[in-house]
């Protein structure tokens, strides 16, 4: 059950569900392409930042999104992510980043622009690799509405800070499981009460609650969800039986 994907896994989710995670691993598992859309933005913002810009002018953000020269890679085993020829990996992932993000990503200028060089990357990806994993907010109900699987990654709140502050303490920055619970609960307002491509499942997405799976179990559910859609090779045969 481990054939390579064939068609587009839209993978969404709030902060702290191990969707990243989840996203890079099922990807190299089934030979796919990723794209982690989360990243473009904290890219653009990063852009925003050291150009001195206020996140609040939409006017100054939705310019510097255009003017913005950044790649990202589609390689789950090394994405890369770069700004100006520099590796910015790390620094998108900062404080400063993480609190400016949500402003930024709810700009429509912003919104239009990434949406559409998704796609872009999706169709590139699948014309040359057959498969791709999307991992984000809206790609269920967005980028990728037609995606023949979208999964909504959901845990509970003191799972998701516990991971957040873990992956903070992990890459070096100062956290605790308070601010992590208090920064998460403010992401998700923000990002489900944007006017543009809020936060929300889309209507036939598969909920999965990944509060007491290890990120193997999660892999494998989503790798059976895949299989019984037909999208992996070698297996339709035993999709088809299991739909019957």
């Amino acid at each position: 059950m481990t054939g390579a994907l064939r068609g587009v896994v839209a993978l969404d989710g709030p902060s702290g569900t191990g969707k990243t995670t989840v996203a890079r691993k099922l990807a190299a598992r089934l030979g796919a392409g990723y794209l982690d859309t989360g990243a473009m933005y904290r890219i653009v913002t990063l852009a925003v930042l050291r150009a001195g810009d206020d996140p609040a002018d939409s006017d100054a953000v939705g310019h510097r999104a255009h003017e913005a020269d950044f790649t990202i890679g589609t390689t789950p085993d090394h994405p890369e992510l770069r700004l100006a020829g520099e590796d910015v990996a790390a620094d998108i992932r900062g404080p400063e980043v993480t609190q400016a993000v949500s402003a930024v990503s709810a700009v429509p200028q912003v919104r239009e622009l990434l949406v559409s060089r998704q796609r872009r990357i999706i169709a590139d990806v699948l014309a040359e690799t057959g498969g791709i994993v999307v991992e984000g907010r809206d790609i269920g109900t967005v980028v990728a509405p037609e995606s023949p699987l979208k999964v909504y990654l959901t845990a509970s709140a003191d799972v998701r800070a516990a991971r957040r502050s873990g992956q903070d303490s992990a890459a070096g920055r100062q956290s605790s499981v308070e601010a992590a619970r208090e920064s998460v609960q403010r992401r998700d307002h923000l990002d489900s009460t944007r006017a543009t491509s809020p936060l929300r499942a889309a209507e036939d997405a598969v909920p999965v609650d990944t509060s007491e799976l290890t990120i193997d179990q999660v892999i494998v559910a989503l790798s059976e969800l895949a299989c019984r859609r037909g999208l992996l090779e070698g297996c339709a045969a035993e999709a088809a039986e299991v739909t019957r």
